[in-house]
């Protein structure tokens, strides 16, 4: 006798922050499916909400309550709608989110979310759902796997999580935990599962993904393993990964970005700061000189490689001098994307408990930073004008005709393209830039 099919509801996720709440949101949709949850792009008429929230940005958490608020109509509406919040703010704030919002009918913590199915039975029942523990089963074992739907072209794929660097402005080792990578032949089969539903194009996660070292049939296996076995997967025609630390950037990683084809010429190694006094107050465990050395090794491997990083201003106890040596970092590296962000207390963080800089001055140094950075990104974008480049095209563009893709080096490029090319390679020839993206045409 088969059992009775749920009945379809409308699963609705706001999703903030990294990719990996990107994937973290695919997977938390896959494990309601089985409970009759469909997804839907819209709040209104949603029989669950869930927020996936991210606790890196400033005043995450308020920002979340706000969001909470805003939902308060909704629920008045239709009071059998279900609210969940999920992700790093869920795992920070556990039952004070019941306590503060009444609203909310569940909180899971982002190691805990293969549970969802029972917490929402236990929610539609009436009662309060909360899960933020570090559960000992592997959560990945517990999904299975993945829904054979055709996918696009491109995907994350988490491998590791966690973190046990323990810097001194990041929350990320209280939320997702000490440092966990997945056995590499479960990450093989999500990734050939991939390749069978279109896939070109993956992307590996983690908070510190190049200190991968997942069980292999013959011992750990590093990331460099890991890519060189992705790679062999027929489909699979390009590789990337983030984020990464630098005092991770092993010998045969390095060597994999010279020996790999279809390891992309891009790398983001946040540095967060040229002090050597303010990465030793961040707890970064290297110095400017280590990184810059580091950054020559990895274009010696591979010289057209495409720098990134990320960097943060007004530190606590920041000064002028530690400013002018970030910038001077920057000029070295010549980088050809970049993050960087004003510092902000996160609550529990050993910084958050130090003497604070001016707004003002914070503000100052960003926009200084912001300035080099872009004026480095442009000179990237312009160096691309004459040169062929691989485009994987992914969707279509803003005008008629016109098709979007990211090149070798993950810019943006725009290319007037038939349809058909959608989900393939193909060369084009960079005819000129905007401020974010690349214009071209298809190579002859």
């Amino acid at each position: 006798m088969t059992s009775p099919t749920p009945p379809t509801r409308k699963l609705f996720i706001r999703t903030y922050g990294c990719q990996m709440n990107v994937y973290d949101s695919e997977r938390m949709a896959e494990a309601l499916g089985p409970s009759g949850y469909e997804l839907t792009d819209s709040a209104e008429g949603a029989d669950l909400i869930l927020l996936n929230t991210c606790h890196i940005r400033e005043k995450a958490a308020e920002k979340v309550y706000s969001e909470l608020g805003r939902l308060r109509a909704l629920k008045a509406e239709n009071p059998d709608l279900k609210i969940g919040v999920a992700g790093c703010v869920a795992q920070a704030e556990g039952e004070e989110i019941l306590r503060r919002q009444p609203l909310v009918d569940l909180v899971v913590g982002p190691q805990s979310y293969h549970r969802l199915p029972e917490l929402e039975a236990r929610a539609r029942g009436g009662a309060k759902a909360l899960d933020t523990d570090f559960p000992e089963e592997d959560k990945f074992d517990r999904l299975g796997g993945r829904a054979k739907a055709q996918r696009g072209p491109t995907a994350f794929l988490t491998v590791q999580e966690g973190c046990d660097k323990f810097c001194a402005f990041c929350v990320v080792p209280y939320t997702r935990g000490a440092e966990a990578s997945r056995p590499a032949a479960q990450v093989l089969a999500e990734a050939r599962d991939l390749a069978e539903r279109g896939v070109r194009e993956i992307t590996l996660l983690g908070q510190n993904v190049n200190a991968y070292h997942g069980a292999g049939p013959d011992g750990d296996w590093g990331l460099a393993r890991l890519i060189r076995e992705l790679a062999a997967i027929d489909g699979i025609d390009r590789l990337r990964y983030t984020t990464s630390h630098p005092n991770d950037m092993s010998d045969d990683l390095i060597a994999a970005h010279g020996e790999v084809p279809e390891l992309m010429p891009y790398l983001h190694l946040p540095v967060q700061s040229g002090s050597d006094r303010m990465l030793k107050a961040m707890n970064r465990k290297h110095t400017a000189e280590d990184y810059l050395r580091l950054v020559e090794r990895v274009r010696a491997a591979r010289p057209d490689i495409l720098m990134s990083g990320d960097f943060i201003v007004g530190f606590p106890g920041e000064t002028e001098a530690d400013f002018e040596d970030t910038l001077a970092l920057v000029r070295a590296v010549n980088y050809g994307q970049c993050y960087s962000f004003k510092y902000s207390p996160r609550p529990g963080t050993p910084a958050a408990e130090r003497d604070q800089i001016d707004e003002d001055v914070k503000t100052d140094r960003l926009l200084r930073l912001q300035a080099l950075l872009t004026d480095q990104q442009v000179a990237a974008q312009a160096a691309m004008v004459g040169r062929r480049v691989g485009v994987l095209f992914e969707k279509a563009g803003r005008m008629p005709g016109q098709l979007v893709g990211k090149s070798d080096h993950l810019q943006a490029v725009h290319v007037e393209a038939p349809e058909a090319l959608l989900g393939r390679i193909a060369e084009v020839a960079i005819t000129g830039t905007a401020p974010n993206s690349l214009a071209g045409v298809l190579a002859g």
